[in-house]
């Protein structure tokens, strides 16, 4: 396994595969979610490609600005680092033809460049990683739908990003898929898109307080680390929370994670690991790289047994996803 020295920095060097680069988004490594998974398509790659000889991890900070992005992806590329994977969408800046990850990219333009969760960084020698937030959100939809005694259901959201505005849709339209008299309540933790906290708890904990209080008896957090507040808020209240990213009831753990029913899944690991496969082969390829529910690159856990008696409901509308017959919004 690559291990990361406690300082972000290098890891083990054994004399093969690629020097490899990782921007962690906000919170970096032991977030349970986006940053962990990135790390794990990394491992993954070394283990079974052998295609990775070191990797040195830079980790965001808090209320950074544009340059400071920038400059993480410079420093990286430009001390040999390639390929570099970008985690997050604030990467791309607020103008994805000159924010953090374009400039970066023309900056070296020999450097291979990958961002997750984001599409809109058009360069030759970028590729984007994307999920299908919408068709996996869906099927959290039917999982609260299903779930609910109280007829509402809520979604708590880092933020009213495009990203998060695509599980919102998603999420919507299950619910209303199994029933349409079904109240569905959104909660940002910050109304400010390009501010979103994905770190601190306690924010999200009083607004899903809100959501609870207001009604709803499960809370499908978008928020990553900070989702760990609704967890919190759940428990308090006697109620129930969906988790994101990673399965968060393993992730999580005893004695807090008995009120996650199921997690939506996004395989981060996998499509961070395609990219190194494909960049160590010769065969990197620019543009858009979007995992689904038909290639299981979003998914839903089932983890502690919770959703047993749903799995063939979900498995039914996958399939009805997947065919085609399904069209599931990605936004209002």
């Amino acid at each position: 396994m690559l291990a990361l020295v406690a300082t972000g920095a290098v890891a083990c060097t054994k004399g093969h595969g690629l020097k490899s680069g990782l921007a962690y988004a906000v919170g970096g490594p032991g977030d349970d979610g986006f940053n962990d998974l990135a790390l794990a398509g990394l491992d993954r790659a070394d283990r079974d490609l052998h295609a990775v000889s070191s990797v040195k991890a830079l980790t965001a900070g808090t209320d950074e600005t544009e340059d400071d992005r920038y400059r993480r992806l410079t420093l990286l590329c430009g001390a040999g680092y390639d390929p570099v994977i970008a985690v997050g969408f604030t990467y791309a800046g607020s103008d994805p033809a000159s924010g953090p990850l374009a400039r970066a990219a023309r900056q070296c333009p020999h450097t291979h460049f990958a961002i997750v969760d984001d599409d809109t960084v058009r360069e030759p020698n970028v590729a984007d990683l994307v999920f299908a937030d919408e068709q996996g959100a869906y099927l959290m939809g039917v999982v609260a739908a299903n779930r609910t005694r109280t007829g509402i259901v809520g979604l708590l959201g880092a933020c009213p990003a495009g990203v998060i505005k695509a599980f919102v849709a998603g999420y919507t339209a299950g619910a209303d898929a199994v029933d349409p008299r079904i109240a569905v309540r959104v909660s940002y933790v910050s109304q400010d898109a390009s501010r979103c906290d994905f770190t601190d708890p306690g924010p999200a904990r009083a607004v899903a307080a809100a959501l609870y209080a207001a009604g709803a008896d499960i809370v499908f957090q978008v928020a990553g680390g900070a989702g760990l507040g609704v967890f919190q808020a759940a428990d308090a209240a006697g109620r129930s929370a969906i988790g994101v990213d990673a399965d968060q009831y393993r992730a999580v753990g005893p004695p807090l994670n008995h009120v996650i029913v199921t997690s939506m899944i996004k395989r981060v690991d996998v499509a961070v690991y395609d990219f190194i496969r494909d960049v160590s082969a010769g065969d990197f390829v620019n543009g858009t790289h979007r995992y689904d529910l038909a290639d299981s690159g979003v998914t839903y856990a089932t983890t502690d047994g919770q959703v047993a008696d749903l799995v063939p409901t979900l498995d039914a509308y996958r399939e009805k996803i997947v065919a085609g017959r399904i069209v599931v919004p990605s936004g209002p």
